[in-house]
């Protein structure tokens, strides 16, 4: 320990690069960077939340933050499943509050809406007939939204990422085990078919030890970026500028996480991270500029480069590799490889498919092991989700699942630790790339207890009783 803190200090505060110019903790000089980086990482804990069943709620009774591009969704699909309670909905703009309160005209649903002030949530987090704050605000906003919520009594669901930088990671660790709440990263893309179906394959043995897994978030949302409309006060382009790392790397991670079961077994160990130059972000700002003097501003700023690639090493030496690309003009992909010593399967780009050996199966094989290995989660309420919606059914999978823990009283499939390591990966990419691609560290949010914690169950053995309506 004592070596590896002299390499950090040597990298970072004695080399004049300070941890908070590289995003890594922001508001911190180089020394405390340094000093909160290595006092967090070896904390004790406080009480251990994988594997927490809190005491069940027969309703649980919802409030609603940001209703811009993922809200409003959510609203919607929480009113088809039994025992929710939609008692607050806020956002600053009045236009967005008045439009999904509409859409729930007629329904049992009768919320109170704040926005009036920017600190109007806090008011809806400190009542006491909520059990449930969902966050789906901009990046910067989730850690002090979800951390409040949580110090007022509340379980928390929050978008991704959950956290930007390592001290809002442990924010949420500290609050989530000092009050006994729930802190769980709506990270949809583990509710997708293909993940959950290798989730359960993996947990059977399937796949035999796996060895090594990638995922991805490639995406392109160039156009999105700058544009006026999709991203209030154009915030996603913003977080664009002086970062440069995987912003956003829990789409592609999250999935292969579980199936490796980091924090439940195994841990990330170190990683390593490098970033392209930006090739098409400032371009395009300069031409929007030259006829929109509204976006002068954005020309020539310290633009992420556009594809980056993380690799990290595990304690039983496994690896990973994450990539993070939202504006080349590239078929989306999350990539979702599992390579393990008996199989291997890739999720995307489609079709999904499986491998025995060294030869993919054909579409009747791969038909026969989905019968086989389907978790119950899917054959219970699949056509259901599908129906409902959101990514082709991943987000009802989502709300519905983390629902029905909650009111039988079960783990959820996602909790504080996860959310903070896989948006960890974030600022730690960051420091990496600003440092030549050094190997950095990786905080083990659980303080060792991944020895011992156990597997997600997604059996449903208990469970599965909450019924969509």
């Amino acid at each position: 320990m004592e070596t590896n803190r002299r390499e950090f200090l040597k990298l970072s505060g004695l080399a004049g690069m300070s941890l908070a110019g590289a995003g890594l903790l922001q508001g911190f000089t180089a020394d405390e960077a340094t000093a909160s980086y290595f006092a967090e990482k070896n904390a004790a804990q406080r009480f251990n939340m994988c594997g927490y069943a809190a005491p069940k709620l027969d309703k649980v009774r919802i409030g609603f933050i940001g209703l811009g591009n993922r809200g409003p969704a959510a609203v919607t699909r929480m009113t088809h499943i039994e025992g929710v309670e939609i008692k607050g909905l806020c956002d600053l703009r009045p236009e967005k509050l008045q439009l999904v309160n509409k859409k729930l005209a007629g329904t049992a649903h009768q919320p109170v809406l704040y926005g009036k002030t920017e600190d109007d949530w806090k008011k809806m987090c400190e009542r006491d007939d909520i059990d449930l704050v969902y966050i789906a605000t901009p990046w910067n906003l989730h850690t002090p939204m979800a951390v409040y919520a949580m110090n007022h009594g509340k379980h928390v669901c929050v978008e991704v990422p959950a956290a930007t930088t390592i001290d809002e990671c442990w924010q949420l660790v500290k609050a989530s085990e000092s009050t006994k709440k729930h802190c769980m990263m709506l990270e949809n893309n583990c509710y997708g078919f293909f993940e959950m179906l290798t989730l359960s394959m993996a947990r059977q043995g399937f796949f035999g030890e796996i060895v090594h897994c990638e995922g991805a978030y490639i995406h392109n949302l160039l156009a999105g970026h700058f544009s006026k409309e999709k991203y209030w006060n154009l915030w996603r382009l913003k977080e664009n500028i002086g970062r440069n790392g995987n912003l956003y790397p829990t789409h592609g991670l999250g999935p292969v996480a579980q199936v490796m079961n980091i924090n439940r077994g195994d841990k990330m160990e170190y990683l390593t991270s490098v970033s392209s130059n930006d090739f098409m972000m400032n371009d395009l700002a300069k031409k929007l500029a030259a006829n929109d003097a509204f976006y002068k501003p954005y020309v020539d700023k310290a633009y992420r480069g556009n594809m980056n690639t993380t690799t990290i090493r595990t304690s039983k030496g496994r690896t990973i590799m994450i990539q993070h690309d939202v504006t080349s003009p590239r078929p989306k992909s999350t990539i979702q490889l599992i390579s393990g010593t008996k199989a291997t399967a890739q999720g995307d780009p489609l079709p999904n498919r499986l491998a025995i050996g060294d030869k993919w199966a054909s579409a009747e094989e791969f038909k026969a092991l989905q019968e086989q290995y389907n978790p119950p989660l899917v054959k219970k309420i699949g056509d259901k989700a599908k129906k409902y919606g959101g990514h082709g059914g991943m987000d009802f999978f989502m709300d519905w699942r983390t629902i029905d823990c909650l009111r039988n009283g079960l783990p959820l499939d996602q909790d504080v630790y996860d959310a903070a390591l896989w948006s960890a990966i974030g600022p730690l990419s960051e420091w990496s790339v600003a440092h030549r691609s050094n190997s950095i560290d990786v905080p083990d949010f659980t303080a060792g207890s991944w020895k011992t914690n156990k597997p997600v169950d997604i059996s449903l053995e208990s469970g599965g009783t909450t019924r969509i309506i």
